[in-house]
């Protein structure tokens, strides 16, 4: 008789079996083993920060079998490379959207550094609102598995236990742990990179360090510190918009800017070519100023 735990162990096994068969190796690089995970479109994601961009790259398939490959754009800033085979590569698996997941569900973590499938159980142990990394990628949701990710899952997916897709895992994002890029984030990126070779990130063209604001502002403002301006680029959205040194950044399009972080994940929100209005104190008073975004393109 086939007890519950064979019962699920089997199902987990099958799971990973159909799964592996969408999940690569990526070869031809120096550096660390890197997994890859095939997407929509016929193209390959894996985490950027393991890939050598300057040699030939080929992709390792389930079958034994290699096919050549190129990059077709990155973005850094959420550790995203996108690789277009030289040859038709089986299709993905079913992506689905992490808004039903919750704290607690078990999830595998894939991988294939070598020429066979490795897979990881664990549990979702932290799953939170959108956030923005430290170079200002925009990510729609903050999931963590805790189950064990060694050298060479980063790249690989993350499957529920009906075998969706739920993300690709990286190493490069969060000091000492790692974590998912949900299926909404590669959507819209791997779309970008696709159409115009990059990722559509709102640009400024300046260069600040975080400043305390003068009591009556901050009181004000209900901000304790802004972002002092002491670079403007040429030509940039910045300086056509008259931004100047000594300027301090406080807020854009309503949104307070106390430090970096807040004016990278206000800017990773915006699309280059929109308009946003920047809110700055500029000796002793605050003004307002219209500003055309810029491409970023990382």
């Amino acid at each position: 008789m086939t007890t519950p735990h064979l019962a699920l162990s089997e199902s987990i096994a099958a799971v990973v079996e159909a799964a592996g068969a969408a999940v690569v190796r990526i070869e031809g690089r120096g550096g660390a083993p890197l997994s890859g995970t095939v997407f929509p479109d016929g193209v390959v994601v894996t985490a950027d920060h393991a890939l050598d961009h300057d040699g030939p790259i080929s992709i390792g398939l389930a079958d034994g079998s290699t096919v050549p490959a190129e990059i077709a754009g990155r973005d850094e800033a959420i550790d995203l490379a996108v690789l277009k085979p030289g040859a038709t590569i089986p299709g993905p698996g079913i992506w689905a959207e992490t808004d039903a997941l919750r704290v607690g569900h078990l999830a595998l973590s894939l991988a294939r550094p070598g020429r066979t499938v490795r897979a990881s159980l664990g549990i979702l142990g932290a799953i939170g609102e959108a956030w923005t990394t430290y170079a200002g990628g925009r990510v729609d949701r903050y999931v963590q598995s805790d189950g064990a990710t060694p050298r060479g899952f980063s790249g690989g997916p993350l499957v529920d236990l009906s075998g969706r897709f739920l993300g690709m895992n990286t190493a490069a994002l969060v000091r000492g742990a790692s974590i998912t890029l949900p299926a909404s984030t590669l959507r819209r990126a791997v779309g970008d990179i696709l159409s115009t070779g990059r990722p559509e990130r709102g640009f400024l063209g300046v260069s600040c360090q975080r400043v305390p604001l003068p009591d009556p502002v901050a009181a004000s403002l209900r901000q304790p510190s802004g972002l002092l301006v002491f670079g403007v680029q040429p030509r940039s959205p910045a300086a056509e918009a008259g931004l100047l040194l000594g300027d301090v950044l406080v807020g854009l399009d309503g949104e307070p800017v106390a430090r970096m972080g807040d004016l990278l994940g206000l800017l990773g929100a915006r699309r280059a070519g929109t308009k946003a209005s920047v809110r700055i104190l500029r000796a002793g008073r605050l003004e307002e100023a219209s500003v055309a975004l810029g491409a970023r393109s990382c």
